[in-house]
């Protein structure tokens, strides 16, 4: 018998009817747009939140992907919900969504988990996480007959950011993608967000993941996915993928019009000639 994880946050971080979500997704990825980034995309950074406050920015990086080429999409999550020492790849068969059921590719699945020291195959930190969960619906519908992994990190400390970026360098191919799911400051006043929140765009158009993890550490800015960011940068950087632009950022206050307590976001993509 299969394994699929089921929707945990349909009805709550987007919608629950098909055709709603489905309308919505298109709506959001028109009214972004695509931008012009010249080279082959790597990866992306993706926010998480609900996509009445993020949905418009995690649009400018789904809509740089190629249906054509994309069979695979890495999803690097933190984890919210659950703490526990090391990286969990979904051990499962598919996860769905009210768009339907996307397939594990588990042969990539297991070139991650294989050599892990630290990266294993488990449900732990899949069962209620949303952080990969919001991406999916964009994923469906801009690419076709694609299979994803989806990785939580439960801890982001250095050394299984090392170990993630050893493994997806080793393991991902030209059809490949990999999404950095990741918001950025939570609750400060929109000054004080902004100040932080564009340090990690300075840093990541600056393709400078030490500088941008200098900053994560000294605490000068934030990111709930800060692991999942670099070691997208960092495995990028060993296949030869050393450019990056921020496509779009916002914060939650942009939404509400209240600007005392907000989360930023911020899509990019990360490339190479």
């Amino acid at each position: 018998m299969s394994q699929v994880r089921k929707p945990a946050v349909a009805g709550y971080f987007y919608p629950a009817d098909s055709s709603k979500l489905k309308s919505e997704i298109e709506v959001l990825l028109s009214i972004a747009g695509k931008k012009d980034i010249p080279g082959k995309i790597y990866g992306i950074v993706s926010p998480h939140a609900g996509y009445i406050y993020s949905g418009k920015t995690a649009a400018f990086g789904f809509n740089l992907l190629d249906k054509n080429k994309v069979k695979t999409v890495v999803i690097l999550s933190p984890s919210h919900r659950e703490y526990f020492p090391g990286v969990s790849v979904y051990e499962g068969d598919a996860y769905q969504t009210p768009l339907g059921t996307v397939p594990i590719n588990k042969k990539l699945a297991g070139d991650l988990t294989n050599k892990g020291k630290t990266i294993f195959k488990g449900r732990e930190g899949h069962r209620d996480e949303h952080a990969i969960e919001v991406q999916l619906p964009f994923l469906q519908t801009v690419l076709e007959d694609f299979e994803i992994v989806p990785v939580v990190m439960g801890n982001q400390g250095k050394m299984y950011i090392d170990e993630l970026t050893e493994r997806l360098s080793e393991s991902v191919d030209d059809n490949t993608v990999v999404v950095s799911s990741s918001d950025l400051s939570h609750y400060y006043s929109g000054d004080v967000a902004e100040r932080m929140d564009s340090i990690v765009e300075r840093e990541i158009n600056n393709f400078n993941y030490t500088g941008l993890l200098e900053n994560f550490e000294a605490r000068r800015c934030e990111a709930c996915g800060a692991g999942t960011i670099i070691a997208m940068m960092k495995s990028a950087d060993k296949l030869n993928y050393r450019k990056a632009k921020v496509l779009n950022r916002c914060d939650s206050g942009d939404t509400t019009g209240d600007k005392r307590e907000v989360v930023g976001y911020l899509s990019a993509a990360v490339y190479g000639d």
